[in-house]
């Protein structure tokens, strides 16, 4: 989960096309923070740690909704999207419709809680249905949590690209150099969860992940979270990387980070 919460801290300053579209930068400076999507990443965690692993969709969901409105109040300016936002400061928790990339990029911890690739898709299905239950939101979604479950178990990158594309339908034939020129900020899973997967596709280590995804601009912070997730899960986060980032995360968000650590370890 540390891949999905670096991801988000080194594109903080990239977010809305900020960047200079290249490689070359400094991957830590004192412009760098995290985000709604460390915030939610740690949300989602702390609440499935909570379930456990055989609950059932009702308890998880519970404690989602439970969960994501905890963190919210805690960090209220993390930079929530408009109509999360409203749905995160209400008594609301019906979920509202949304195709967000917010889907994607808070489901990291998902692909490495669960011993199957199916429970894996199913519960990162819950994670977006208390929100973002269209279509198009829920397979974001599922589709993170399943490449991240295919890496850590060991699957080649062509088995993760061939995966995601027969099971979702995502277009993952352009590379960076032909999506970089036009590529925008844009927030929903149609422009987000491809470009992500490409990112990963094209990297030869984690860090050269995160520089992909600066090189081609756009919503950086969520397209590192889920980049980064997925490259974690295939390549590891150095160690040094893991230490420079710990200076940016408050005490409440490491100590979920070191449970979730120890969880996943045993």
């Amino acid at each position: 989960m540390f891949g999905a919460i670096i991801g988000d801290i080194v594109g903080s300053r990239f977010e809305f096309d900020r960047g200079g579209k290249t490689k070359e930068f400094e991957l830590f400076t004192d412009k760098c923070e995290f985000t709604d999507d460390t915030v939610m990443t740690i949300a989602v965690a702390e609440a499935l740690m909570d379930a456990g692993s055989d609950a059932d969709e009702a308890a998880v969901k519970e404690l989602l909704i439970k969960s994501m409105k905890k963190w919210g109040h805690a960090y209220p300016n993390a930079g929530y999207g408009g109509r999360f936002g409203t749905w995160l400061f209400s008594r609301q928790t019906e979920p509202y419709g949304s195709y967000g990339n917010g889907s994607g990029m808070r489901v990291a911890s998902v692909g490495w809680l669960y011993d199957t690739i199916e429970r894996t898709r199913e519960v990162a299905r819950w994670t977006a249905e208390v929100t973002h239950n269209h279509p198009e939101g829920v397979k974001g979604a599922e589709s993170v949590a399943a490449a991240i479950f295919m890496a850590r178990k060991g699957a080649a990158k062509d088995e993760i690209r061939d995966y995601i594309v027969r099971e979702f339908g995502y277009d993952l034939s352009r590379t960076l150099d032909e999506i970089r020129p036009g590529y925008h900020h844009v927030e929903d899973c149609m422009h987000t969860m491809p470009e992500a997967f490409e990112c990963f596709l094209e990297s030869e280590s984690y860090e050269d992940c995160l520089r992909n995804v600066m090189s081609i601009g756009g919503d950086a912070d969520t397209l590192g979270a889920i980049a980064g997730a997925v490259a974690e899960a295939f390549w590891g986060v150095p160690g040094d990387i893991i230490e420079r980032a710990d200076k940016y995360l408050t005490r409440d968000i490491a100590e979920v980070m070191a449970e979730f650590t120890l969880r996943t370890a045993r």
